[in-house]
């Protein structure tokens, strides 16, 4: 499934779980810029036929290929089940497109201190999202806000981190993009606090 060797965490260690498809373009720059912060990154290939390679093998850069393409929630918890049987205390996800900045991860992790999962809040600046975005984004937000009894300010956004307890606690059963929002229901369901922070 894998063409690298095991990552080996440490005590207090942060990973990275990142799904891909067919960003050939952007991954290498999301990867060399996301180790900067974090110890290890898991980069899922979910099904990619663009031709990627990665030249060379790093200790610190897991690449996990699946047979075909699931979807992203899918890809996501595969991430996961390699990081926690990894051993890592926080979980950072973000995307390969350059849409979600790595140099807000320090933040995300050290909001972990106060939260259980901690989200990227776009929403301060919509300058970029284009308007059936922005009001999908909002309805589903005020959705599950209602759901979970928690303040979800930017239900639809990837960059999140969480404490590897959640994930231990809380799998999802859809493999696309619904995924993120059912992780948020069943943790809060399970009493795990949500927090955000603007990006």
């Amino acid at each position: 499934m894998s063409n690298s060797k095991v990552i080996k965490s440490s005590t207090n260690s942060v990973c990275a779980v990142i799904p891909f498809l067919n960003e050939k373009l952007t991954l290498d720059i999301v990867l060399n810029e996301t180790i900067k912060y974090v110890d290890s990154i898991y980069a899922v290939n979910d099904g990619s036929d663009d031709g990627f390679t990665r030249m060379g093998e790093e200790s610190n850069i897991k690449f996990v290929n699946l047979d075909k393409n699931y979807g992203k929630g899918r890809a996501l918890n595969v991430g996961f089940e390699e990081s926690i049987s990894a051993g890592f205390n926080s979980i950072v996800t973000l995307d390969a497109d350059l849409q979600h900045d790595p140099k807000y991860i320090p933040a995300l992790v050290e909001s972990l201190q106060s939260f259980d999962i901690v989200i990227g809040n776009r929403l301060k600046d919509l300058k970029g999202m284009p308007i059936q975005r922005r009001l999908s984004n909002k309805l589903t937000s005020f959705f599950l806000t209602i759901k979970t009894g928690q303040n979800i300010l930017d239900s639809q956004c990837g960059f999140r981190a969480y404490r590897a307890g959640v994930l231990r606690s809380v799998k999802s059963r859809f493999f696309g993009f619904e995924a993120e929002s059912e992780i948020l229901i069943k943790a809060a369901k399970n009493g795990f606090r949500i927090g955000f922070i603007d990006i």
